[in-house]
């Protein structure tokens, strides 16, 4: 099969198109014929750069969420079948429940590729009214979006929920799950393109904070600041504007650190507002289930900018990596 195989870390360059052997499924495993496969800033751009924190071995194949076909059954499998459709989760547990989770695309070999062997576990069957890419990019944020609003912030009705990067892959469906969910939502992002596609999505106010006062902003839309503000960029000046727009008894929720990671934190407003920070990475199994529904239904949508040939990943990486684009970048290694 042909993959973007990389055998050193650095620049998009590193990443070169090359013949390696199809792997053969293991028991409770089987072959997927690869559809889509998105490209992440962080679990693709930071990992091939080298400065990822968990160890990736080289030689090395990229790709966190492909969808596509089953093409083989490894021994007992038992819920697939020759021709499902299935889009996938990345993250998986071992026998060996004192090491680290299996990571797609970090500790084993991912989506860009033809082919990919996964566990059974970690498939999800695709909705016939929704294609490879739609899906890739629903299986990817959606059901982590609805979980860390419902199960870990608890939004309730009515509340005001700040999505940071409201056009970016999680902020995107972030802005219609808390719209779901019964919340009113202000989608902040750094141009104004980004801050009219996320209100097209359903927010109820957007603010550019790249031209405007964060901060005084969501005071002036909510009257007294958010109830909860959804982080997932780790910019030092952008956190500490969010954190700062929280309303007393505020829940900020992060699932992201592109920006950085390292931010400033003032401590007199976490406690005499009693605010709360929590990080969180869960979803459950019908998070996904539920997000392919809603995306086959039409109540849900994602924002996709192009779809290219797996052949073009270094140039795919290089727009990923300069945010020319407004949505997902999609690789397709089976047209």
């Amino acid at each position: 099969m042909k993959a973007m195989v990389i055998r050193e870390f650095g620049p998009p360059e590193v990443m070169r198109l090359e013949e390696v052997p199809t792997p053969e499924p293991g028991p409770g495993e089987v072959l997927v014929e690869i559809h889509a496969v998105s490209v992440n800033r962080t679990l693709d751009l930071v990992v091939r750069s080298g400065k990822y924190p968990r160890p990736v071995k080289l030689p090395h194949v990229l790709g966190v969420d492909p969808s596509g076909v089953v093409v083989k059954l490894g021994p007992g499998v038992k819920t697939r079948k020759l021709g499902d459709r299935v889009t996938s989760y990345l993250i998986w547990r071992t026998e060996d429940i004192k090491a680290p989770p299996v990571m797609l695309g970090v500790s084993v070999w991912g989506g860009y590729a033809d082919y990919v062997c996964l566990p059974e576990a970690v498939t999800y069957l695709i909705p016939d009214a929704v294609d490879f890419a739609t899906a890739t990019v629903v299986a990817r944020h959606a059901p982590l979006a609805f979980s860390m609003l419902r199960d870990k912030a608890k939004v309730a009705r009515g509340e005001w929920v700040l999505v940071m990067g409201a056009a970016g892959g999680l902020g995107s469906v972030a802005v219609q799950a808390a719209k779901y969910l019964g919340a009113r939502v202000i989608a902040a992002a750094g141009a104004d393109q980004r801050v009219q596609a996320a209100l097209d999505l359903g927010a109820d106010a957007g603010v550019n904070y790249r031209t405007a006062d964060l901060t005084a902003e969501v005071k002036r839309i909510t009257g007294a600041g958010a109830d909860i503000v959804l982080e997932n960029i780790g910019d030092p000046e952008l956190f500490a504007k969010a954190f700062a727009s929280l309303a007393r008894g505020g829940r900020l929720v992060t699932a992201g650190a592109h920006g950085g990671g390292i931010v400033p934190l003032n401590v007199s407003h976490l406690y005499i507002n009693h605010l709360s920070i929590m990080g969180w990475t869960g979803q459950s199994d019908a998070d996904v289930v539920d997000s392919l529904k809603a995306a086959a239904e039409g109540r849900l949508r994602v924002l996709i900018d192009r779809v290219m040939p797996l052949a073009d990943a270094v140039e795919a990486h290089r727009i990923v990596a300069a945010r020319d684009g407004l949505g997902k970048v999609i690789l397709q290694p089976t047209a």
